[in-house]
């Protein structure tokens, strides 16, 4: 894992790769569990057996947006940044969904960091991210994340 201690050390990776997570599971409880938070229970997520059945996948698939929902998880992994008050999910910039996530598939996050910026003491740093499915050439979605970076007093 790769540590960060103020805002000069975060500026030193633009441009680079910061950093791969580990791989992580994506269950039918979890699936299931996140159709319950959202209150999408589409079939195609939930129902095992018409999915095996109906599915061009025949499996059930994770929602899009429970891939989406463990990238804060995964980029705790990649990067500790130390001296901060607060982190803010700013935002998500030009996010495709470019394959699904099959029940038991493995993903993890690639990110590299594209640019950070003092915004008067507080960094917006924006990161490209994959989230790479094991043994698949496609990943299954990309986007720019933009984290807001509130560093102690002379850490930016």
């Amino acid at each position: 894992m790769l540590v960060i201690n103020n805002f000069k050390e975060f500026e030193s990776f633009v441009g680079k790769e910061i950093g791969v997570s580990d791989y992580l599971k994506i269950t039918q409880d979890q699936i299931n569990l996140f159709a319950d938070a959202t209150l999408d229970h589409q079939w195609i997520h939930v129902d095992v057996e018409k999915a095996k059945a109906e599915s061009p996948y025949k499996n059930t698939i994770s929602h899009g947006y429970l891939t989406l929902s463990v990238l804060p998880y995964l980029w705790g992994q990649i990067v500790e940044v130390k001296n901060i008050k607060s982190l803010i999910n700013y935002g998500i910039e030009k996010l495709k969904f470019n394959q699904p996530v099959i029940v038991d598939s493995e993903v993890r996050l690639r990110t590299s960091l594209q640019s950070i910026v003092n915004l008067r003491g507080i960094a917006k740093a924006e990161m490209k991210v994959t989230m790479e499915i094991k043994d698949s050439r496609k990943s299954a979605f990309d986007a720019v994340i933009v984290f807001l970076y509130h560093f102690e007093e002379g850490y930016i």
